[in-house]
């Protein structure tokens, strides 16, 4: 699995774990590396392809600084390294998911701080939306279809807005935490869960109700977040975060290609060995027949944050 990083992930001045858990998890795959993983540079985005997603006005404030209110409305102090932080963390997201789409692999990117983000400006600690960045370039490069998958604690308001009307992107939405709760409507579905017993087989049921009625997936983007472990300080502390990596690996929805956001490096090390990190330790950790068939349901390529890859065109599962 290639795995996106540059150094410049955690560039910006604003020092918290949300700027600085890509350089972690890095470091301590140079430390100890585990087999099948491969850290590549990734290119940064720039202006003009963030543009295309959001307001020009917008992206130039976050460019210079002025105006600092809206340079800022993500929540970080800004810094001229904070422009070269968000590019080079969505450069990798879109690089990730053309890898997958063009390798028909699993790709990912240590990139955070996505789907909060709006047109006209930041919000949640995100600065440009790199799902919906990523599900363009998708489309763009010859996918029909795009799933994005979101199983941050918190809702992705910022992509509800953004990809609102464009029937080929579809979003699913499980949350914990009701921080950017949206109405869901039209491809967008959003299911709050409140109780941590129900979190997973609410996953499981929301990713069989995908299998049933959507459209063959030609990528999937998961934007896995790390908040609903139940140690995090600042999410809804949902227990199960190895479990819930597991079953979306096994479960994507139709035809699908998996992208996403690796939760920890011990995720990795829990998750991953050998000839597909993602793919392969979940089917050590789990077992049930409807994940099972879940893997089985996509022939597409995976984009990679921590994302799920449902092809058996590649041998990963059989």
């Amino acid at each position: 699995m290639r795995i996106f990083y540059s150094s410049n992930y955690t560039i910006a001045a604003h020092s918290f774990e949300t700027t600085r858990k890509s350089g972690w998890i890095a470091e301590s795959l140079g430390r100890e590396p585990i087999a099948g993983i491969e850290l590549v540079a990734s290119e940064p985005t720039n202006a003009s392809a963030l543009s295309r997603v959001h307001d020009p006005g917008y992206v130039d404030a976050v460019r210079n600084g002025n105006p600092r209110e809206l340079a800022e409305s993500q929540g970080f102090h800004w810094d001229p390294g904070l422009w070269e932080m968000v590019c080079a963390l969505n450069g990798g997201v879109i690089a990730a998911a053309i890898d997958a789409l063009r390798t028909s692999r699993v790709s990912g990117s240590l990139s955070s701080g996505l789907h909060h983000a709006r047109r006209a400006r930041g919000a949640g600690f995100c600065t440009f939306n790199g799902l919906v960045l990523a599900a363009g370039a998708a489309l763009d490069a010859g996918a029909r279809t795009v799933l994005i998958l979101d199983l941050d604690a918190h809702c992705g308001g910022g992509t509800h807005e953004l990809i609102h009307g464009d029937e080929r992107i579809w979003q699913m939405d499980v949350s914990v935490d009701a921080f950017d709760q949206y109405e869901p409507l039209g491809n967008n579905q959003l299911e709050m869960v409140h109780d941590s017993s129900r979190y997973l087989p609410t996953i499981e049921r929301k990713l069989t109700w995908l299998e049933r009625e959507a459209p063959r997936f030609d990528i999937c983007l998961y934007n896995a977040g790390m908040d609903p472990f139940g140690g995090c300080s600042i999410g809804a502390g949902c227990r199960g975060s190895r479990k819930r990596f597991s079953a979306t690996v096994r479960k994507p929805c139709s035809h699908g290609v998996g992208c996403g956001t690796f939760p920890s490096h011990s995720s990795l090390r829990g998750d991953t060995s050998g000839r597909s990190s993602t793919a392969q330790g979940s089917s050590r950790s789990t077992g049930s027949r409807s994940k099972q068939r879940a893997l089985r349901m996509t022939d597409a390529p995976w984009l990679g944050l921590s994302h799920w890859k449902p092809s058996t065109k590649d041998g990963l599962v059989r």
